[in-house]
């Protein structure tokens, strides 16, 4: 019965660690997304950082990514730059990619 157990912890371990892995690189991909809208809307460096801030808050809105691409959408439209749905959610996958391979390069 031990050895069932010890295999039980150690799915909820690897589940739990899968869990905070996808969570950063969530985080970091909505930075990166951030900063690649503030780009196109022209922000200074320090604007950007803030701006890349509040595209990370947006995520905890609701489940999903479709908070963050609302919120980019409608402020690059408010800003005069036209980009589709389908690629800002390219560009968040492409992100995505790049976020989870910069989290395993750092181990």
């Amino acid at each position: 019965m031990a050895g069932m157990d010890d295999r039980k912890d150690a799915f909820e371990n690897k589940f739990a660690h899968d869990e905070a892995l996808q969570f950063k690189a969530t985080a970091r991909r909505n930075k990166m997304l951030g900063l690649w809208a503030a780009e196109k809307l022209g922000k200074s460096p320090d604007e950007a950082e803030t701006y890349a801030k509040s595209v990370v808050m947006a995520d905890f809105e609701e489940a999903g990514d479709d908070d963050v691409l609302r919120k980019i959408k409608a402020d690059l439209a408010a800003g005069g730059v036209d980009q589709s749905d389908h690629q800002i959610r390219r560009t968040m996958d492409e992100l995505m990619a790049k976020a989870v391979e910069d989290i395993r390069a750092k181990g």
